[in-house]
Order: structure tokens, then C-alpha cells, then sequence
């Protein structure tokens, strides 16, 4: 007689007594989030992010569905409130009461300044490593709508908006403004009609931008003026590695490998979610033996004061290099993107002889091709590659006063 198949149990989730000391011990998750869940309050659990964020919420169902309540961001509320609210929250909904309801209710009325904080509370801070991204876009370019209520914004208000970002500063802002816009409502207003649903995005050409030899030379001679040696060396790198502007502002000494000319940037900070891992140059690893010696015991191979422990924004240091090397348009507009770097390498690279496959690996995209965990491995032919580039980017610029200076043999004495 054949046994009735029995589906698996699901696990039940592990509930402890949170405290302080436990929630500060909770394990940041490489990517996604956990959920914790306290025994003392039933539904109350707190959320990791990826990010390290520690947010409490309620998890309860409702009228025969799961609702899941955000109570707040850990530690701005302690144990004992988020417990004291989520009893609360659990008391209105045991007398049929819907809290997501009555916070509808209340955001109809809000502007949309007050939605967009919203926005940058509960979503982009805790899940976007890229969220002051998204301030930065709201600052300049979605202000205008602050104060408006959100229920009073029109599609003819979104496109006015949209057509006047992209006459004043491209289609391409315009359309990510347009991008976020939506996306703001669709999380933080749902219930109120999306008014840029429907608005027609500009056309957008992809960018292709890159230095050629004779920019290269006028690059290197602005690069060969900055004063300070940590932003003249963090273009540099960022040129020869083709790495991302975040991800070599964290540069950290325990990622690096210089005896093989190997950068192992983590999975948490790579843009796809999974670890890289980065060839290094020769000249790249000549300026990093010489950083070694002069950054003491930071963890950081470009350190900063800031929060982060490294450098933070070249904004200003790269708008000086643009000015000395002639890459400022009559508009004031900067005419070189520093991820414009990154295409540097790939095109030299391409100049050079490199097929696509070498090149995609070099800069680290995606290819189900390449995914085989063997692949990660065979990194002779990009070491070839990005070497022959590196060379030929700093010949055809004479960047060679960038890297540190030979040392001199000692002079032998003595008879023979």
C-alpha cells in the first residue's frame, strides 16, 4: 500500500525575548532581510537589512489576510514601546479596526513633501544602498511638488514637471525624476492614483562616452595638478580598475590580494547581489603598495573623517579636474561623468584587442554564461587584458607621473 505523500511542515519562526543586547547582536543578512520574533508580544518580530538597519513590525492577520505593520526604526524606539504599540496595534484590530486603513486615510491628506519622507523612512534608507541618491534627485528636481497634497496631483502636473526638468537639465534626469515619482506613489500613496502613470518618458540614447587619447593627455595634466593625493589617487584607480565609484571609495586593505593583483569586492556591496572579484593592474597595484604604507592602521585604502571611516563625495574634487582639463561645457555643464572611468577601461580594452567576454568579465557584468563558480578562477587572460589597457590608457595620456617613483638600486662598493 503506498504512503500518502505529506508535504513538509513549514519552520516555525525561532521566537526569543528581545532586549537590547539581542537585538544589537542580530547578524546583518549579505543581502534580503531577517525577521526576529519576540516572545513576549505575539507578532511583534525586528527586521535586518541588508544595510544593517533594525526596524520593529507587527506581523498579524486580518479579515483572513497577513498584515505586516511597521511600529518603527530600532533604536529610536526601545523594546518596551514597540511592545507597548504592538499590543495597541493588536487591541484595534481584535475590534475589527484596520490600522493600514486608518494610515490610508490619514496619507490622502498629506503633501506629497510629507509622503516623500515617508518614502525615505521606510523604504530607501533601510533597502537602498543608493537612498541619499534619491534625496539628492527630490532636492533638485521634485521640491516643487512638496507642498502639494498628494490626492491634488495631477498627470498634467507630472508632465509640465517632467518636460521642464528635461529642457532644463536632459531627458535623462528628467526621466529618473519621473522614475522615482512613481515610485514614491506606488509605495507611500496607493491608494491614490499614480499621476505619473501614463506620462511618456524621453527617448534616451545609450551613453557611450569615453577618453580618448587626446582627452586622456589633458585628463592626466588636470589629474597631475590636484592637490590632494587622495582624490589623485582614487581617479587614477578608478580609471585603471573600471570598478564602481562606491565601491572604490570603500576600498578595504582586507580585500585586496596585491601579490596576485586580486580585488574580492563582497557581495554586499557588489550592484548584482554577488561577490566580484576585480584584477588589478600593475600600476593599480603599484599606487596601492605605496597607500599601504602611508594610510597607518585604517581599514580603509582611501580614509576620510566622515561617518564611513573612507572619502565619501568627489563631487568637488572631480568638478576641479573637469575645470583644469577643458571638460566644462559653455553651459557649465560637466561634459565627463565620472562612471565615464569605467567605460574608459572597457573601450581601451576593446582598442586593444579584448573580445566582449574578457571585457564583460573585467568590469563585472552579468552573463549566465559566466556564472559557472569555476569562472571566477580563470583570471589570467583579464589580468593580460587590463594590464595591456592600463598601459596603453597611461601612454596615451603620459599618466606615468601618477604612479610612485622606482626605487633605486643600491650602489654596490668594495672590491669584486
Amino acid at each position: 500500500m503506498k504512503a500518502d505523500r505529506i508535504a513538509p511542515a513549514k519552520a516555525k519562526p525561532v521566537k526569543v525575548a528581545l532586549t537590547k543586547t539581542r537585538i544589537d547582536a542580530l547578524p546583518v543578512p549579505t543581502k534580503g532581510r531577517t525577521y526576529t520574533y519576540d516572545a513576549k508580544a505575539p507578532g511583534l518580530c525586528v527586521c535586518v537589512t541588508a544595510t544593517g538597519t533594525r526596524t520593529f513590525y507587527l506581523y498579524r492577520w486580518l479579515n483572513g489576510s497577513p498584515q505586516r505593520l511597521r511600529i518603527g526604526r530600532y533604536p529610536d524606539l526601545s523594546v518596551e514601546q514597540a511592545r507597548t504599540e504592538a499590543r495597541k496595534l493588536t487591541g484595534d484590530m481584535a475590534r475589527g479596526i484596520d490600522p493600514q486603513e486608518r494610515k490610508r486615510a490619514v496619507r490622502r491628506e498629506w503633501n506629497f513633501g510629507a509622503v516623500f519622507a515617508d518614502y525615505m523612512e521606510r523604504y530607501a534608507k533601510p533597502y537602498k544602498k543608493s537612498w541619499r541618491h534619491d534625496q539628492a534627485q527630490y532636492d533638485r528636481y521634485l521640491k516643487p511638488l512638496a507642498g502639494r497634497k498628494v490626492s491634488a496631483i495631477l498627470r498634467a502636473d507630472v508632465q509640465r514637471l517632467h518636460a521642464h526638468v528635461g529642457q532644463a537639465h536632459g531627458h535623462y534626469a528628467a526621466n529618473r525624476a519621473l522614475a522615482l515619482l512613481s515610485t514614491v506613489f506606488n509605495r507611500c500613496a496607493a491608494d491614490v492614483l499614480n499621476p505619473a502613470r501614463g506620462v511618456k518618458r524621453f527617448k534616451e540614447q545609450s551613453r557611450d562616452r569615453f577618453l580618448d587619447a587626446e582627452e586622456l593627455r589633458r585628463f592626466f595634466l588636470a589629474l597631475e595638478d590636484e592637490p590632494l593625493d587622495d582624490w589623485r589617487d582614487f581617479f587614477t584607480v578608478a580609471l585603471l580598475t573600471g570598478a564602481r565609484r562606491a565601491n572604490v571609495l570603500a576600498m578595504r586593505w582586507a580585500d585586496l590580494n596585491l601579490d596576485r593583483g586580486l580585488w574580492r569586492i563582497p557581495a554586499a556591496d557588489a550592484k548584482g547581489g554577488e561577490l566580484l572579484i576585480c584584477v588589478l593592474a600593475v600600476p593599480v597595484v603599484e599606487i596601492l603598495r605605496r597607500r599601504r604604507g602611508e594610510c597607518g592602521d585604517s581599514p580603509w585604502v582611501f580614509p576620510g573623517v566622515g561617518k564611513t571611516g573612507h572619502l565619501e563625495e568627489p563631487k568637488k574634487a572631480w568638478r576641479s579636474i573637469l575645470e583644469r582639463a577643458g571638460f566644462v561645457d559653455a553651459d557649465g555643464k560637466n561634459t565627463v561623468r565620472i562612471h565615464d572611468l569605467r567605460r574608459t577601461l572597457g573601450s581601451w580594452q576593446a582598442i586593444t584587442g579584448a573580445s566582449l567576454s574578457i571585457i564583460g568579465k573585467s568590469l563585472g557584468h552579468k552573463d549566465p554564461a559566466t556564472t559557472a563558480i569555476y569562472a571566477r578562477l580563470n583570471v589570467d587572460t583579464v589580468q593580460a587584458s587590463v594590464n595591456t589597457a592600463a598601459a596603453a590608457i597611461l601612454e596615451a595620456g603620459n599618466g606615468r607621473k601618477m604612479l610612485p617613483a622606482p626605487k633605486e638600486k643600491p650602489r654596490r662598493t668594495g672590491a669584486k
